[in-house]
């Protein structure tokens, strides 16, 4: 086992570990989440919308502590991503060998239904094929030592998603007196309640896992108009690894993604741009692969 390897085995047990240990972490024992949303120096609790870019901003910062701790835990410090668009959230180094970098994107979605989720892994623009620069991303790619994912996978509480129906509770333990003054909340109604847990959380039921991202990539796009890789689906194969790479290997991960939608074939003698991963084996003369891909996960094959 080469150093690289044996880093890498230690810092994937770790990892695999500390997700385990976070579910307990965000939700009660019915498996809401223990956030019900934000305190006033009133003490009146303000509900949050069940919108998944608010959702997902506060789960980071929700768990951000426990991640500090894990590094800590592990052997590594921790840098954060210079700007909101650079690549990865979060980067841990090694504290005894600095060589030693691993990347690490938190990614947080909500179920389509009971078996469905997805989201995107990062460009496979920019600096997935410049491998050596340092655009958008905190350090050159071939720095990293490995790419994860650890992701966060939801149920949303059947709430109308609207920011103006978010709802006012003041809790009877935590009852504020407001003496003579104005009331804060102005004409809005505040509801009475026990406690904290009659407070219905906005999202629930979670399932955690971390994941190096070629383990659980698609061969399609994550979103239309910008160059992102798509994971799978399947959550039980997101949570297992088993992405339409995870048999063929990391360095058909990196060669079909860094020619996606720029390397052509001739077929049927007309010029196409390869845009699956069995056109990419035919293009390579490598059929005999074809059984390697995982196909769940994959674009459908053409006859």
């Amino acid at each position: 086992m080469t150093e690289k390897e044996k880093y890498t085995a230690e810092f994937e047990k770790s990892l695999n570990q500390f997700v385990k240990e976070l579910k307990q972490y965000v939700s009660t024992e019915t498996g809401e989440w223990t956030i019900k949303g934000f305190i006033d120096v009133y003490k009146n609790i303000y509900t949050i919308s069940s919108d998944t870019k608010i959702v997902s901003k506060i789960l980071e910062i929700h768990i951000f502590p426990e991640i500090l701790r894990f590094a800590e835990k592990s052997g590594y410090k921790i840098i954060l991503a210079e700007h909101q668009n650079w690549y990865p959230d979060l980067t841990f180094v090694n504290i005894k060998n600095d060589n030693i970098k691993f990347a690490l994107d938190l990614k947080t979605t909500f179920r389509r239904n009971h078996t469905s989720a997805g989201f995107t892994l990062g460009s496979h623009g920019g600096y997935f094929k410049e491998r050596d620069k340092e655009k958008n991303i905190q350090f050159p790619y071939n720095k990293y030592t490995g790419h994860y994912c650890l992701g966060v996978i939801y149920t949303r509480s059947d709430f109308d998603d609207d920011l103006s129906d978010t709802e006012i509770f003041q809790v009877k333990d935590m009852e504020e007196s407001y003496g003579d003054t104005v009331d804060p909340i102005g004409e809005r109604k505040v509801t009475q309640i026990k406690n904290l847990k009659s407070i219905t959380s906005v999202i629930k039921d979670f399932d955690f896992f971390a994941s190096p991202k070629w383990k659980i990539a698609s061969d399609s796009q994550g979103s239309g108009n910008t160059a992102n890789i798509g994971s799978i689906k399947d959550i039980d194969d997101l949570k297992n690894g088993n992405g339409v790479f995870s048999q063929l290997g990391e360095e058909w991960f990196d060669e079909y993604w860094v020619n996606y939608g720029t390397a052509t074939m001739i077929k049927d003698g007309n010029s196409i741009k390869i845009s699956s991963i069995w056109e990419f084996l035919e293009f390579k003369g490598r059929e005999d692969l074809f059984d390697k891909v995982i196909a769940k996960g994959a674009k459908r094959k053409k006859k």
